[in-house]
């Protein structure tokens, strides 16, 4: 039986693309134009590896097919703000599984930290400790491995907890050195991150009272999370599939008194995502005040839940890093990502700015400057999500939003910003924000991220000719595709306004 057809027995009503009544033709239009742009840029990934730098028709693809992607999920985001029956969550789902098909057998696209995963792991698979050695020290320079890495991650160690270097050695011995086949092996891991939070996100939007068709919609069939954590293979996928299923688990464990087992295990997943990356930490926080909360709400109940938390979260980095034997040397290298001076991070830009006035003077103050910001970021980060904690324990802000907003903090007013850094404050705030303002603003976030990095890499020195042209020509055929959706549009709803016409008057 055909997917379409799955649908077809599934839903009995649809929504066009400018919310008034039509038929499911509107939708699978957008499914399957999503489809196309996911195939072209899978295409244009290939040839662009397969040619010398990547010509502008290449390019063109690849930004046409980002384009499109873009285009199909945004119009499709207003058949869901519509708050009809369609799409369905089941629909939604399915349209998940399509997009990301062809991204499954893509080269890594829009960052190169796939090829430092195989480089750590295969340093911790000779016997050496990834946190302590890093890929150059523990290869060598002129290693194939080291080569594929990006130049500012060669001679720093992981940044990544022992859970996900165990994965990293694991891959690498299953591998035996091949990339291509440690690539696969680590998209797998990304699908299973993929799954646990498409599991846990209508679960958390249910427990916030919002729609868990607009959760699923905004915070897992986004572009972002295609891009970056499918086809990008960031271990961000592990971390918020581990979090978001352990905070799901967890605040269920509370809705009714307090479940301990359901609770312990919870936590002990949300702990198993700070062992991939810490920042999933900020999770244990939220249900321990939740916990706190259920006890009374008082101070003396916020500190012995928050001490639970801290212990439970060192007993399992223990026994994961001695079962792994990879040791507690990661807590020595949790800064690494922060060396580099990232433009995104807001905390950078006075650095920059005081940089750029000094330079004027004659004075070298940029990177002092920017250590300043990161010292400023990290106080106003710590005071922010103190803040969230008092509301959260005084009941004015509920544990999804609690979770999504103190993500945000720690994203904005940390020492680097990544694209994909966004998904940890986007797909939780997906799950409680209303259907109003906020989620439309949140979802032209995700669209402007969306597009800001380019598709494919490319030396483009002397050839900016081929450059502008490869962009103009994408975003030309995406401008041609959404007239056409128009028009297909248009004419399904003007032949949807005839059938309903009394039949004397047709």
């Amino acid at each position: 039986m055909s997917l379409s057809a799955i649908d077809r027995r599934a839903l009995t009503s649809g929504v066009a693309i400018d919310g008034r009544p039509g038929d499911l033709t509107s939708l699978d239009r957008l499914r399957w134009t999503g489809f196309g742009g996911v195939l072209l840029l899978t295409g244009a990934s290939w040839a662009g590896l397969a040619s010398s730098g990547v010509p502008a028709l290449s390019l063109a693809a690849g930004v046409a097919g980002v384009g499109l992607l873009v285009l199909s999920w945004a119009l499709l985001g207003r058949a869901v703000h519509a708050g009809r029956t369609l799409p369905t969550a089941g629909w939604l789902k399915w349209t998940l599984v399509l997009w990301s098909g062809p991204l499954l057998v893509a080269p890594p696209l829009f960052s190169r930290d796939v090829f430092s995963y195989l480089a750590q792991g295969e340093v911790a698979a000779r016997g050496l400790d990834p946190h302590l050695v890093s890929p150059s020290a523990g290869l060598g320079a002129a290693s194939e491995i080291v080569e594929r890495v990006g130049i500012y991650w060669r001679d720093t160690p992981s940044p990544y907890g022992p859970l996900f270097g165990a994965v990293e050695r694991l891959i690498a011995q299953v591998s035996a050195g091949d990339p291509v086949v440690g690539v696969l092996l680590y998209r797998l891991v990304a699908v299973l991150g993929l799954v646990l939070i498409g599991w846990a996100v209508p679960r958390l939007a249910a427990a916030a009272g919002a729609s868990p068709r607009a959760a699923l919609w905004l915070g897992v069939l986004n572009p972002l999370v295609l891009w970056h954590l499918v086809a990008g293979v960031h271990n961000d996928s592990l971390m918020l599939g581990l979090m978001l299923a352990g905070t799901a688990v967890a605040l269920g464990a509370l809705r009714k008194g307090i479940k301990w087992w359901p609770l312990a295990f919870g936590v002990v997943l949300i702990a198993l995502g700070a062992e991939v990356k810490l920042p999933a930490l900020i999770a244990l926080a939220v249900v321990g005040t939740a916990l706190a909360r259920r006890r009374g709400g008082r101070v003396a109940d916020f500190l012995v839940a928050g001490v639970g938390m801290v212990l439970a979260f060192a007993a399992v980095f223990g026994v994961v890093s001695l079962l792994t034997g990879l040791g507690f040397g990661w807590s020595e290298t949790l800064g690494t990502p922060g060396r580099v001076n990232s433009w995104m991070a807001p905390t950078n830009w006075f650095g920059f700015l005081t940089g750029g006035i000094g330079a004027l003077f004659g004075a070298e103050i940029t990177q002092t400057m920017i250590g300043v910001g990161k010292v400023i970021g990290a106080v106003l980060a710590v005071c922010g999500i103190a803040f969230v904690l008092h509301r959260q324990l005084r009941g004015r802000i509920g544990e999804v939003a609690s979770l999504g907003t103190m993500l945000g903090v720690v994203v904005v007013l940390g020492p680097v910003v990544q694209p994909w850094y966004l998904l940890w404050a986007v797909i939780p705030l997906a799950a409680c924000l209303p259907t109003g303002r906020g989620w439309a603003r949140m979802a032209a976030l995700v669209a402007v991220f969306a597009v800001l990095v380019p598709p494919l890499a490319g030396n483009f020195t002397g050839r900016v000719g081929q450059l502008v042209a490869g962009y103009a020509i994408g975003i030309l055929l995406v401008g041609v595709a959404f007239l056409l959706l128009r028009q297909a549009e248009a004419r399904s709803v003007l032949a949807s306004t005839v059938d309903e016409r009394p039949k004397s008057l047709v």
